[in-house]
């Protein structure tokens, strides 16, 4: 166990050093609707989820929550973010006996078609292009102890604008750790680490001038660029636990490869375990800060449970965003 836990800090240190070579990476990393939230429940709690993650979402999160997933868990989110972009995702989780939890998860993200222009015709040609991305992962999470579980899954990521696309491959790691301390559980995660990806397509090959030297047909030479590589460290606490009520505190450190040290503070407050609220602060994002939320559990059928959780999150200038989730559980 603390072998696992110390290669996972080691990676993570090694992570964050190539990030701090550069003085800023902001705007050099692409892939970023990997960076858009999913789960109601974990933005309301200002997205400190690593330590308590333990449904489907956890594909996005931390995989480790896999291995607390018992039966079936599916899940959907829609997003409406910001400037008409609307990202929606779906997964599922199920138990694989006593050998651990299989996951599955699928994100996408549209937008609305935008003019075209050029040099000679800046108001615009007449024509549109748009804009797309997707994201299908696979993911297992088993308990190695009664106390630590590991996670990790593995993901195809792709973009394309117009008629150029790049796709590649990403990996996530994580654990969670109950402490043996009370409730105290600490989680980890490692996302999105993998090779650069970069664009083709076929209005990169242009005809250039042959009296200029230059071979006809040439392809114009794009640089890659990295996935938006995340490491987070997180831990949650019951401060109230009884019959009916459950009181949970969750605080999470996060260190993006684009941009500085991150902090988020969140809050839930559970009835019966049917009823909850919830609340967080983001420090040290951009226009981010206040998020709330609220839930609710109830029973549809003998072994079917409904879950829907609803968040809003403020965005400073760039006003709010909205996010609504519906799950089963069987």
């Amino acid at each position: 166990m603390r072998k696992l836990i110390f290669g996972m800090a080691i990676a993570a240190l090694i992570a964050g050093s190539a990030a701090a070579t550069d003085f800023t990476k902001t705007g050099s990393i692409g892939a970023q609707f990997l960076k858009i939230a999913v789960g109601s429940r974990y933005q309301g709690l200002g997205e400190a989820s690593a330590a308590l993650v333990n449904d489907a979402y956890s594909l996005y999160w931390n995989p480790a929550g896999l291995a607390a997933v018992e039966g079936n868990v599916v899940t959907f989110t829609n997003v409406n973010w910001v400037s008409d972009v609307a990202l929606n995702y779906a997964a599922l989780a199920t138990q694989v006996g006593d050998y651990g939890v299989l996951g599955f998860s699928a994100t996408l993200l549209t937008m609305g078609d935008m003019e075209i222009t050029t040099v000679d015709e800046p108001e615009g040609t007449g024509e549109t292009f748009g804009c797309s991305s997707f994201a299908l992962a696979a993911g297992f999470g088993r308990n190695l102890t009664t106390r630590l579980a590991f996670g990790v899954s593995i993901k195809y990521v792709y973009e394309k604008i117009y008629n150029e696309s790049a796709g590649g491959l990403a990996f996530d790691f994580g654990t969670q750790l109950h402490t043996g301390f009370r409730s105290l559980r600490i989680g980890m995660n490692i996302a999105n680490m993998g090779p650069e990806m970069k664009f083709s397509g076929p209005d990169l090959i242009q005809s250039l001038d042959q009296e200029s030297g230059s071979v006809p047909n040439g392809s114009v030479e794009v640089d890659g660029y990295d996935l938006p590589l995340t490491f987070r460290l997180g831990a949650a606490y019951d401060l109230v636990t009884d019959l009916d009520n459950r009181w949970t505190l969750a605080v999470e450190a996060k260190h993006p490869n684009d941009n500085d040290q991150q902090l988020s503070i969140g809050s839930e407050y559970a009835y019966q375990q049917k009823y909850f609220l919830r609340s967080g602060y983001k420090l040290n994002y951009d226009e981010q800060g206040l998020t709330l939320g609220a839930g609710l559990r109830s029973r549809v059928g003998e072994q079917t449970t409904l879950v829907l959780d609803y968040a809003w999150s403020d965005f400073g200038r760039l006003e709010s965003v909205h996010r609504f989730s519906v799950g089963f559980a069987f």
